[in-house]
């Protein structure tokens, strides 16, 4: 069975935004200027609720910038950002899953970036062809992905799936880790297109507060899938809730400044000769 499609819940995804958004910010600044001539051409793959688009229009104010997304939640909380930029550029949203999105040829991008999205496409490296291509001379195609599928939030949360009450129920829902390549592997796939590529990974240590705040964080994202395919019952749903959160409570205990919660993310970036 594959993975359950989760369906997104935009409002829990932001109430973390500071901290999800640090990561993009970290990979925005190391892609590389785009070409001069014309105003740049960039699409955000996974664009979410759009709130770390608008640091692309922040950064290339003339630009043309696409955020893509295939949740249609998502893209109804983004839309309303959408429009002309501070230096004549534009703002949009549209809808596109980026297992099946190509470029169009005939108007290649400048950037392509995409952040805390691979994870939830099988087999992404084999997109990377396709959009690389679909690059203009000079481009950029760069990621973000978690690199944490070993860490207890994870762990923990698929041996509350495996458990007895729920193996039926849940089996095949959530990803494991192989959703994600270590980052040696990204940096032979990309180089191997031509690409200069830089490929690094940096572990965040999050500060988190208020009650169960692993668990409000994980309700966001990973988490997704499991309450989707508990959405039709909801006294099952608490039920595991209430496992996956005594789990949690040990494995990231409160401490005096806060819960801490270690992030690991891999980060790429291929320019495009």
């Amino acid at each position: 069975m594959p993975a359950a499609v989760p369906v997104w819940d935009p409002h829990q995804y932001l109430r973390h935004a500071d901290h999800r958004g640090r990561a993009f910010a970290d990979l925005l600044a190391r892609v590389p200027e785009p070409p001069a001539g014309r105003p740049p051409r960039i699409a955000d793959l996974g664009c979410g609720p759009g709130n770390v688009t608008t640091l692309l229009a922040r950064r290339w104010p003339t630009a043309r910038i696409t955020g893509y997304d295939n949740s249609t939640d998502m893209l109804d909380r983004a839309r309303p950002l959408a429009g002309p930029t501070g230096g004549g550029g534009h703002l949009g949203f549209a809808y596109a899953d980026a297992a099946t999105w190509d470029p169009d040829p005939a108007e290649p991008y400048d950037v392509i970036i995409s952040n805390a999205l691979l994870q939830w496409v099988p087999g992404h490296l084999d997109r990377f062809a396709d959009w690389v291509a679909g690059l203009a001379p000079g481009g950029t195609f760069a990621f973000q992905v978690p690199g944490n599928f070993g860490a207890p939030s994870h762990t923990l949360l698929r041996e509350v799936a495996e458990g007895a009450r729920w193996r039926e129920r849940l089996d095949g829902v959530l990803r494991h880790d192989e959703a994600v390549r270590e980052p040696a592997e990204y940096l032979d796939a990309l180089a191997s297109l031509g690409c200069e590529t830089d490929v690094w990974e940096s572990t965040y240590l999050h500060v988190l507060h208020g009650d169960d705040p692993v668990l409000d964080w994980v309700k966001g994202t990973g988490l997704r899938p499991v309450l989707t395919a508990l959405a039709d019952d909801p006294e099952g749903r608490e039920a595991f809730l209430d496992e996956y959160r005594a789990a949690l409570r040990t494995a990231y205990p409160t401490g005096p400044h806060g819960t801490v919660l270690p992030f690991r993310r891999i980060f790429a970036t291929a320019h495009k000769p």
